[in-house]
């Protein structure tokens, strides 16, 4: 359903410019902020070398830290304006850890329309539902739906069976999801070869959204120089000094962006041929410190210093193109109110709400059936409200902001 987050971009002026194609990069940042905080002149670097239109990440710990990645790395230059914005961000949901996923992105190229949290055996998998604006929004709506997730680390049985259940948990929801949705999937899966069935799983094209590796390169790529240039991980030979992350030199394939198989021919919005690359990899750093001065190519010195002290992994990049003409707005979009989201859209008992930390407290909602009878108003005095709607009927409800008029759907079911 469309929410009132859109029609708030109407408010704003349309720019004289527009332009066709996304720009899109995932990164692991290795335990940000409490590992090393002055890491972040290094991010900065980083991502305005780049300059993501979606901007996901992995390893972020705190509220904190995704605040100095909005206001420091990505909106630090204020002749550019404060044109990115951060989607709501939540702790993990699902068992221990303080590992969490987040993503960014241009408020005046996106509306984003909702966040969702997936439980897994180890650690959530984040959803967002972005709205691109186009020209054509009213008649032709082109929306991403970008799931981020940082999958069970290491070898072994186990662990491979963890990563199986997590990718399962992504099937799963994209059941959901009309059968010609436009969907990334994006993270560190620390996955070892194309044979692992957590990769297979993600490529099974009998699931209702078939997925496909935009690279299309399988294979064994631990510690096999065959897949030099796209190896992500690790960036150094050596942990010592850094505090944590993985030594070893450039010999893993962990960092992905799936995209699914729709966007591999369609026009309306699909990978832009050759544009997908493990960011700061010349292909010549097989087991070697990133920032070694033999390892030298397009991606110059200087960045690759600031890869190799930022992160144990690279980033990975990937642009998508769209026949639409893409509409980007003159004025960032201050002000409107942050998106809030349902921890899950398919409920029988327990409906859980999470309302953005930076939002006022004690927000008015409203619950409507489909024949638009209000039957349930509340407050929310935290950012997590749990209601109980087990004497609910089965069917269709709508929730309501009564403050912004964001509107989600959720389905009863027993």
């Amino acid at each position: 359903m469309r929410t009132i987050i859109i029609s708030s971009a109407l408010l704003f002026s349309i720019a004289s410019f527009a332009q066709n194609s996304i720009k899109t990069m995932f990164y692991n940042v290795l335990e940000f902020p409490e590992l090393n905080p002055n890491r972040i002149s290094l991010l900065e670097d980083i991502v305005q070398d780049y300059a993501p239109d979606i901007f996901m990440v992995c390893e972020l710990q705190s509220q904190e830290g995704a605040d100095a990645i909005l206001n420091t790395a990505l909106n630090g230059d204020p002749s550019n304006g404060n044109i990115y914005s951060a989607a709501p961000y939540f702790e993990n949901q699902s068992g221990g850890g303080d590992l969490q996923q987040a993503l960014f992105y241009r408020n005046d190229m996106f509306v984003l329309e909702n966040t969702e949290i997936i439980n897994t055996p180890v650690r959530d998998i984040n959803k967002y539902t972005l709205l691109l604006n186009t020209t054509s929004q009213d008649t032709n709506p082109i929306r991403i739906y970008a799931y981020v997730t940082h999958l069970k680390s290491s070898q072994g049985g186990a662990n491979q069976q963890l990563r199986l259940s997590m990718v399962e948990a992504f099937v799963n929801d994209t059941q959901q999801l009309e059968e010609d949705a436009y969907v990334l999937f994006a993270g560190d899966f620390n996955i070892y070869t194309s044979t692992e069935p957590a990769y297979l799983e993600i490529l099974d094209q009998t699931n209702n959204i078939a997925m496909a590796d935009p690279i299309d390169t399988p294979g064994a790529w631990n510690n096999n120089e065959d897949f030099r240039a796209v190896h992500t991980q690790s960036t150094r030979t050596s942990s010592s000094g850094f505090g944590g992350g993985a030594g070893g030199g450039l010999d893993d394939r962990f960092d992905f962006i799936m995209v699914s198989q729709n966007m591999m021919t369609d026009t309306n919005l699909n990978y832009k041929t050759d544009s997908y690359k493990a960011y700061g990899n010349n292909g010549n750093c097989y087991n070697n410190n990133i920032n070694d001065v033999n390892c030298g190519g397009t991606y110059n010195q200087i960045i690759r210093e600031a890869l190799y002290n930022m992160s144990d992994h690279l980033p990975v990049v990937m642009e998508l193109e769209t026949d639409q003409e893409i509409v980007i707005l003159n004025t960032p979009q201050h002000g409107v109110t942050q998106p809030f989201s349902l921890k899950n859209t398919l409920v029988s008992d327990i409906l859980t709400i999470y309302t953005p930390q930076a939002s006022s407290k004690d927000e008015s909602f409203g619950i409507f059936n489909t024949l638009g009878q209000e039957i349930l108003q509340f407050k929310t005095p935290t950012n997590t409200t749990v209601l109980n709607i087990a004497q609910f009927a089965e069917g269709v409800y709508y929730i309501t902001n009564k403050s912004s008029n964001q509107t989600l759907k959720f389905l009863k079911n027993f």
